[in-house]
C-alpha cells in the first residue's frame, strides 16, 4: 500500500484545521505510540482536523467528540474503517463494516464462543497457560516479555477458541500483521488472500463435523434464515483472527511497560490483590492501542465546521481516556479511580466482543506474574521501539528481575 502521496486540500477544509500526520508513519513514534496523540493533540486548537496524508481524511482528537462519533451510525457509518479509503474500501470486514440492523446476526454468531459464560469457563485453561509460560523464564532472571509471553499467551488461547493448530500460530500473526500494520511490502489484496488461502481448507473440514469451535459456529450459522456464503464465512474468521492474534499482544506489552516503570504502583498490586481488578479497567483507560475510521454519511456541519458526504474521520482511542475534559488528571494511573471513561474497545453496535477475554487475559498475567515474579524493571540500556496503524505496537519488552523470583 502506497501511503506516500499528499491530497490536495478540499475547498471545505479551514487552513487551519490541516495537519500534516501519518498515522502509520508518524514523526516521533520512537519517543512511544500514545505520546504522539497527545502531542498532535497539545499541537492544535481544535478537536477535529484534516491530513492530506493517507488520501486525505479528517482526525477527531476530542474525547467528547469520539464518544459521540462511535455510536453514531446514522451520521457516521462503520462502511469504511481503516485509511486510506482506497484499501477501506476493500476491507470489508464482518460485522465490524456493518450498520445497524444488518450487522446484528453476523455480531451474534461472535458473541456465542466470546460471551461471559464461555470465557468464565476458559479461566483455568488461560490460568494454567500463563502461568506454565512464566514458569518456563522466572528463574532466568530475564526475559523477552513480548516475544516470551504476550505474543503467546493470547494467540495461544485464541487458537484454541477456533481450533486451529498451535503450530500455525507464527504464520497467523505475519497474516494479521500484513493487514493491521501495513509497511507496503504486501498489498491488502495479497494479504487477504493469504487469510483465504489459509481458511479454505479449514472451514471445509469444520462443514463435516459437529465441532463447538467458533469456525464451526460460522460454518452452520445463519444469518436472515439463510446459511453463510464462503465468502461471508472467511470474511467472519478473517476478521475473529485479525483482532485475536493481534490487539492483546499489544495491550500486554504497554501494560508491562508501564508496571516495569513504575514499581510503586506494583508494590500496590502485590499488597491489595482485589485491587487487580480495578487496576486493569485503569491500564485499558490509560493505554489504548486501536485507531478506527467512520464515514461521513451525509454532508453535515460538525465542530464548527463542514464535513462532506463520503469523506473518513479517524477516531484515536488513545486520546479518549486522556481527555482531561473527561477524566481528571487522565495522564494519571489511579487504580483507585472511580468512573474512568474511554474507548479502548469502541462504543456502540460494534463494541468489541472479544471485551471479556481481552481483561480475562490481562487480570490473570498480572495476577500470575506477580505470584511469581514480584519484583522487576526494564532492562538496562533496552531500546524500547514503537509503531503506529490500525493498532499501537510495542516491539520488544525486556524485563529483568532478582532471581530466583520465588
Amino acid at each position: 500500500m502506497t501511503m506516500i502521496e499528499m491530497a490536495e486540500r478540499p475547498k471545505h477544509v479551514p487552513a487551519d484545521r490541516v495537519v500534516d500526520f501519518d498515522v502509520y508513519n508518524p514523526d516521533g513514534v520512537e519517543h512511544g505510540f500514545h505520546e504522539i496523540f497527545q502531542k498532535l493533540h497539545d499541537q492544535v486548537n481544535h478537536d477535529l482536523v484534516w491530513t492530506p496524508r493517507n488520501e486525505g481524511h479528517w482526525i477527531a482528537l476530542g474525547g467528547e467528540m469520539m464518544l459521540d462519533i462511535w455510536p453514531d451510525h446514522r451520521r457516521f457509518s462503520s462502511r469504511i474503517i481503516v485509511i486510506p479509503k482506497s484499501v477501506g474500501e476493500q476491507h470489508q470486514m464482518l460485522p465490524s463494516t456493518l450498520d445497524p440492523p444488518y450487522h446484528r446476526e453476523f455480531r451474534n454468531l461472535l458473541n456465542i464462543t466470546l460471551s461471559s459464560s464461555a470465557i468464565k469457563n476458559k479461566k483455568p485453561q488461560i490460568r494454567q497457560l500463563a502461568g506454565d509460560l512464566i514458569d518456563g523464564f522466572m528463574n532466568k532472571g530475564r526475559c523477552n516479555f513480548t516475544t516470551d509471553y504476550a505474543e503467546l499467551l493470547p494467540i495461544q488461547v485464541f487458537l484454541g477458541i477456533v481450533d486451529l493448530p498451535q503450530s500455525d500460530a507464527k504464520l497467523l500473526k505475519k497474516l494479521a500483521d500484513d493487514i493491521v500494520h501495513p509497511d507496503g511490502t504486501v498489498e491488502y489484496p495479497d494479504a487477504k488472500q493469504g487469510f483465504f488461502d489459509y481458511l479454505e481448507p479449514h472451514l471445509a473440514q469444520r462443514r463435516n463435523s459437529d465441532g463447538d469451535d467458533m469456525l464451526s459456529q460460522f460454518v452452520r450459522g445463519t444469518v436472515d434464515g439463510r446459511p453463510l456464503t464462503q465468502e461471508e464465512c472467511l470474511i467472519l474468521s478473517m476478521q475473529a483472527l485479525m483482532a485475536g492474534l493481534d490487539t492483546v499482544v499489544n495491550m500486554l506489552g504497554f501494560t508491562f511497560q508501564f508496571l516495569a516503570n513504575n514499581p510503586g504502583h506494583v508494590e500496590k498490586l502485590r499488597d491489595s490483590p482485589d485491587l487487580i481488578s480495578a487496576a486493569v479497567g485503569e491500564l485499558l483507560r490509560r493505554f489504548p492501542v486501536v485507531n478506527v475510521a467512520r464515514e461521513v454519511r451525509m454532508d453535515m456541519e460538525y465542530n464548527g465546521t463542514h464535513l462532506k458526504k463520503g469523506e473518513v474521520v479517524m477516531l484515536i482511542s488513545a486520546l479518549v481516556g486522556m481527555d482531561e475534559r473527561i477524566n481528571k488528571c487522565p495522564f494519571d494511573v489511579d487504580f483507585n479511580r472511580s468512573g474512568g471513561q474511554h474507548a479502548t474497545f469502541g462504543k456502540g453496535v460494534h463494541f468489541c466482543p472479544g471485551t471479556q477475554l481481552a481483561i480475562t487475559e490481562l487480570r490473570i498475567t498480572i495476577e500470575e506474574w506477580l505470584k511469581r515474579i514480584p519484583r522487576f524493571s526494564l532492562a538496562p540500556g533496552a531500546n524500547l521501539t514503537y509503531r503506529s496503524g490500525i493498532v499501537g505496537t510495542l516491539d520488544r519488552l525486556p524485563l529483568v528481575w532478582p532471581g530466583p523470583a520465588i
